[in-house]
């Protein structure tokens, strides 16, 4: 089967009309990762009716127990799709193991560091290479954080990013027994028993993640942990980040709260950067919650309108309420 791209082997899995939107999943085998066997999906929509019309690219990156379909649902609903509306060229990327990304053979010691380092930029460089443009990168939660170490670890060049959007993403809220060496080592042999998370046992999300990302976790939260694996240092690397930040969080996200999202933000040295926090003080409409940010019915309304203005001009304030709005220039 001829490749889809120039630069490694790619195959088109399927080229599908799904109402107005047209869905091409390409499955992506770089060849780049100590891990050979590494094969990821990446959806592409568009207009169904405007297939050789292409806007501007922006690659999409969901969270922890997630697939493509928190970005779109079967009924054609959700930021993806709404984006694909608004003449973006969207492409939804699936990480190792989600979706109709195969496991691969090392699934249970996939990690943060393996995303960044090489899934990224193998993602980054099929998209430049087809739509011909630097695209916008938006993710979600654990997405977030991948991009984030993505961009800290310089493992994405600047021609790729033309701007970043984190939705519920931090790294700095502590877990204070994991400080303590026993408990750490403790947790750590109890869980390198299993080779993954359940999501839906616990009922987190449609998909299993890896044990390897949990043992990383406790890692960065340990007594000398920090943002980084054991090459970069990605916390101090995000100082030197100059590219087009939007970070976002919300009210009532328990999860992830807002004063550690606004912690990651302000590490970035971006001169360009905005920080919106999603709650009624602010001039939301309800404080909203870690999905609901970006999955419910006032997200339609209220933050992917703020999204497409965002793409549209990264320099421009998205909200007039100064209370809401954190601006870095």
């Amino acid at each position: 089967m001829q490749s889809s791209s120039h630069l490694f082997p790619v195959a088109l899995l399927s080229a599908e009309r799904c109402g107005d939107l047209s869905e091409d999943v390409y499955r992506l085998k770089a060849g780049n990762s100590p891990d050979p066997s590494v094969e990821l999906a990446v959806t592409r929509l568009g207009m169904a009716d405007q297939a050789q019309v292409r806007g501007v690219p922006v690659i999409l990156l969901h969270g922890s127990f997630s697939n493509r379909r928190f970005w779109y649902s079967p009924r054609g609903i959700g930021l993806g799709a709404y984006l694909a509306r608004a003449g973006f060229d969207v492409w939804i990327a699936e990480m190792r193991g989600h979706g109709l990304s195969a496991r691969n053979r090392d699934y249970r010691k996939n990690r943060v560091a393996d995303y960044a380092r090489y899934d990224l930029p193998a993602i980054a460089a099929f998209v430049c290479e087809q739509s011909g443009q630097a695209p916008h990168w938006i993710g979600h939660s654990l997405g977030g954080i991948t991009l984030a170490a993505a961009l800290g670890g310089h493992y994405l060049e600047a021609a790729q990013v033309a701007s970043a959007v984190l939705f519920g993403s931090q790294v700095s809220r502590s877990y204070w027994p994991l400080k303590l060496p026993p408990v750490e080592w403790s947790s750590r042999f109890l869980l390198k028993r299993f080779a993954q998370i359940s999501g839906s046992r616990l009922k987190r999300g449609p998909e299993d993640e890896p044990i390897g990302l949990a043992l990383e976790t406790l890692r960065w939260h340990g007594l000398f942990g920090r943002f980084k694996d054991a090459d970069r240092d990605w916390w101090a690397g995000l100082a030197e980040v100059d590219v087009p930040l939007l970070a976002v969080s919300a009210a009532g996200d328990h999860q992830d709260p807002a004063w550690a999202c606004r912690k990651l933000f302000e590490q970035v040295g971006s001169q360009c950067r905005q920080f919106v926090c999603l709650g009624r003080e602010q001039g939301f409409s309800e404080n909203f919650g870690h999905v609901e940010m970006l999955v419910s019915k006032a997200a339609q309304v209220e933050v992917w309108p703020m999204v497409e203005r965002w793409l549209n001009d990264p320099a421009a304030p998205l909200l007039t309420n100064p209370t809401a709005l954190a601006i870095g220039m």
